[in-house]
This record gives C-alpha cells, sequence and structure tokens, in this order.
C-alpha cells in the first residue's frame, strides 16, 4: 500500500482531467461570498518538481501537460489550467506542477478552509513540511490529517459553512480502493447530501472499474456527470493505464458545457493512437 507516489505520475494526462474540472468547481464556488471547505482524501505532497528523480522516472507529464504548454488555441477551462501552472513556473520552463492540494490554496479566499489526508508517511511528512513553509494566513486554513481519507471523510462532515468540494482520488493500487469509494460516497451523502464530490477513477482493464462507475450512476437523489478519456488502447496484456475518469456528483450547472469543448481537445492532443476518445454521461435529479 505504501509503494505509490504521487510523483511519478505529476502532470500526466489524468491530472490534466482531473485539475481542470477541479479549478472550474472552485470558480464556481468563489461566484458566492460564503465560505466554504475543500476536503482531500489523498492529497499526495502538495507539489513536485519534474526534474526530480520520482518525476523522471516516468515523465509522464511528456504526455499531457507539457502537450498543451504553447497551444495558442485551448478552449477557456484548459486556458486557466495551463496559466495557472505558468504562473506557478514564474512564466519559465515547466519545472513545477502542483497536485491538488496547492491548486486548492491558490484558489481559496481567507474565510474558506482546507482539510487534507495523506497516509503515506512520507508523502505526509512532505505535505506538512509544504505547507509549514506558507505564511501564517494559510497555515491557518489547512489542517492537515495522517489518517486514512476513507475513513475520516465523515468526520468533517457537514463542513459548518454548509458548502464543500470534496475530492477522492486514491491510487487504486488496492482493488479495495473501488470498493472503499463506494462506501465512502454513501455515508458521506447521508450526512452532507449536497456536497459537491469529485471522483477520480483510473481506465484499466478491471471489472472493478466498471462496477463502482455502474454503482455511481445509480447512488439516488443526486445529479452527476461521468467524464471519461481514453488517450490509447488498452494493453493486450491488461495492464497499465490507458485513461482515465471524472465522476462528479452535484456539479456546477457551468461544468456540463465546459466539459463539452474540453473533451474533444483533450482527445486531440493527448490521444495516442486510433482508439483516443471520450465518454461524457449526465444525470439531472
Amino acid at each position: 500500500m505504501f509503494s505509490y507516489r504521487h510523483a511519478f505520475h505529476a502532470g500526466n494526462h489524468a491530472d490534466v482531467l482531473k485539475h481542470t474540472v477541479l479549478i472550474h468547481v472552485l470558480n464556481y464556488f468563489n461566484r458566492k461570498p460564503t465560505p466554504y471547505w475543500v476536503i482531500d482524501t489523498h492529497a499526495g505532497a502538495g507539489i513536485y518538481d519534474l526534474g526530480d528523480e520520482w518525476a523522471e522516472k516516468t515523465a509522464e507529464f511528456t504526455t499531457g501537460i507539457t502537450r498543451l504548454w504553447h497551444q495558442s488555441d485551448l478552449p477557456e477551462d484548459l486556458q486557466y489550467y495551463v496559466n495557472y501552472i505558468k504562473d506557478l513556473n514564474l512564466g519559465e520552463a515547466l519545472q513545477f506542477y502542483p497536485g491538488s492540494p496547492w491548486i486548492a490554496l491558490e484558489y481559496m479566499r481567507e474565510g474558506d478552509r482546507l482539510r487534507l489526508f495523506e497516509l503515506h508517511p512520507s508523502e505526509f511528512q512532505v505535505l506538512q513540511d509544504h505547507i509549514a513553509q506558507q505564511d501564517r494566513q494559510i497555515s491557518r486554513q489547512v489542517t492537515v490529517f495522517e489518517k486514512n481519507g476513507f475513513d475520516f471523510l465523515k468526520s468533517q462532515l457537514p463542513p459548518p459553512p454548509r458548502r464543500a468540494i470534496t475530492l477522492i482520488d486514491p491510487s487504486y493500487e488496492d482493488k479495495t480502493d473501488y470498493r472503499h469509494v463506494l462506501k465512502t460516497i454513501k455515508e458521506a451523502l447521508t450526512r452532507f447530501q449536497t456536497g459537491c464530490y469529485l471522483i477520480w477513477y483510473p481506465l484499466v482493464q478491471r471489472k472493478e472499474v466498471f462496477d463502482m462507475v455502474h454503482h455511481l450512476e445509480k447512488l439516488p437523489n443526486v445529479s452527476w456527470i461521468n467524464a471519461a478519456l481514453t488517450v490509447k488502447r488498452p494493453t493486450k496484456t491488461g495492464y497499465g493505464l490507458h485513461g482515465s475518469g471524472m465522476f462528479i456528483i452535484n456539479p456546477p450547472y457551468t461544468l456540463l458545457p465546459a466539459l463539452q469543448k474540453i473533451m474533444p481537445y483533450l482527445v486531440t492532443h493527448l490521444g495516442e493512437d486510433d482508439k483516443a476518445s471520450f465518454q461524457l454521461n449526465h444525470f439531472e435529479k
């Protein structure tokens, strides 16, 4: 369970989709002055140096964010995403890539709060160090837990302001993660039915993926969007990631039209063979 390191995959096609969706939702929540919480159940280290040994080992960013870096015709939401990462790198060459905690910190306001869970001991320590290096105001906004986000999400719900974005993106290295996602979401919805939940999942040759998505689509009394990006054909062995998806519960009404522009663009620019495609399904209660 502790073999996974987020840096292996920083900036890959899955991060492009996940973080573009996250930024859109954060921007939407910022339209209202009422404070909100962001809860990240699998936070990682917060920010990644793409030149270090972990990121360079796989260099997945070269088929993700790198392919969008110099594009001049990005859809609006992808432009927001790329511009933020360029600002993070001070307009220079791509070196640093933000995880979801860093993106949340950028977009949150003074009254908003960030709750981060990370069980991997090395990742937790790096995350804690990164937060400690920020100014006192940011430190007051953030709480970091060395705990299993699946088990402790319910302790944060409902949040006092009754507004929250919850991101659930485990590694899924352990097949039981698919079952844990469903259990966690069902518990969360009983405590906080109106929360916005962002669930990332891998596209791999596992029955558990399809079962999880099927059960998510059957959740009662919620609206949802399911956006799945395939970048290449599955391997004959069945191993490896050929795409990923984002399942958004109680999405902003602005997200679907944004994804209708984003997804075809990602297929064109991140696709690696003739099997590159997308699916975009939704349900309104």
